[in-house]
């Protein structure tokens, strides 16, 4: 009987939860991007003004909460000396948005070479993974 009523609590109160990477170079827009998702989805909050958004040294943690689905994004920091804290998190992870600032040529052969380190986990943990690819400035500016 406790079981078929732990269940039922579980049924009713439990959300579906998922926790998805947000990775890239530094300086990409990951936090940036964490923000704008939180503005957009989440009823009553703010968010950060752009202008004040710092470095990412280790994490950024951002929860949205969507049709009974709990979407837990960690922000991982995208500085070199950072990025081997990346292989702690992919066999948590459900997901993985890589975000490039286009804008940043200097930075692209190196961002399509950290993509490519970060396929080979994708393929090795069977993760999703979505590539977004933006002008950092049109989307600061659109996000505002």
């Amino acid at each position: 009987m406790y079981t078929l009523l732990h269940g039922l609590y579980k049924y009713l109160v439990q959300k579906d939860e998922y926790f998805i990477l947000i990775l890239g170079l530094d300086n990409a827009g990951k936090t940036t991007y964490l923000e704008a998702a939180k503005t957009k989805f989440t009823k009553n909050y703010k968010g950060m003004n752009p202008s004040k958004i710092t470095t990412t040294v280790g994490l950024n943690i951002g929860k949205i909460d969507i049709a009974g689905v709990r979407f837990n994004f960690w922000d991982l920091g995208g500085q070199e000396e950072l990025r081997s804290l990346w292989d702690k998190y992919y066999a948590e992870s459900h997901a993985v948005i890589y975000i490039v600032d286009s804008s940043d040529r200097e930075k692209i052969p190196e961002s399509k070479e950290t993509f490519g380190k970060v396929g080979k986990k994708y393929m090795y943990y069977k993760l999703y993974i979505l590539f977004l690819f933006f002008i950092k400035q049109i989307f600061i500016f659109n996000y505002r």
